[in-house]
């Protein structure tokens, strides 16, 4: 098998597996959904990143003594039907990269990553990546059984708090905005400034 150094070796219009994924050697960002490969945005820009960076500085002062782990991207997430077992690279079509994600279960991490849903994830839009996070990844985390699923909308300002209902389907349990103080529903005791998180010097 020729060895994949270039994203245009590949058939966009082919099914892959993570066993494949694992072997291509390039510099090109891209997740797969369901075995077809999906590009990502250009690098995030600075407004994205200062969020990033604001929830993660929130985020990693409460975990930091606590079995959940927080990672935030470029880290791979392989996801799956809820339903079965942890599954071998070959029998995974599905790797994702959510901007934050944070996983409780310490026998789902490996090397490469998390194998499984992890139990909070949060994903912060950019105007290449909306129909992706607000529909495709929206679908594949309630599938695949990610218990809380955020999104957050800089131009806006806001934070919509999803999470799965006792039939596995996902609720709108919040809309955060302005001034607020944002819980996630597995970690009440947690709250964060949503004035902190939208702390930016960027100006569009």
């Amino acid at each position: 098998m020729a060895k994949i150094t270039q994203l245009s070796q590949l058939d966009l219009n082919q099914t892959y597996s993570y066993a494949d994924y694992l072997t291509w050697n390039f510099d090109d960002a891209l997740e797969l959904i369901k075995g077809k490969i999906m590009l990502m945005s250009p690098a995030p820009n600075v407004k994205h990143q200062d969020i990033s960076t604001n929830l993660m500085r929130s985020l990693s002062v409460f975990f930091k003594h606590k079995q959940c782990r927080l990672y935030a991207a470029p880290f791979d997430v392989r996801l799956y039907d809820r339903k079965k077992s942890i599954l071998a690279s070959q029998d995974i079509h599905t790797v994702v990269q959510p901007d934050l994600c944070v996983i409780c279960n310490p026998e789902m991490l490996d090397i490469q990553g998390c194998n499984g849903a992890p139990d909070w994830i949060i994903e912060i839009l950019s105007k290449g990546s909306s129909k992706r996070d607000m529909n495709i990844k929206y679908e594949l985390y309630r599938e695949s059984g990610v218990s809380e699923y955020w999104i957050v909308y800089p131009e806006e300002q806001a934070i919509h708090q999803f999470v799965l209902d006792g039939n596995k389907n996902y609720q709108l349990k919040h809309m955060y905005t302005d001034d607020d103080l944002a819980t996630p529903y597995l970690f009440p005791e947690l709250s964060i400034e949503l004035t902190e998180v939208f702390e930016t010097w960027a100006n569009e």
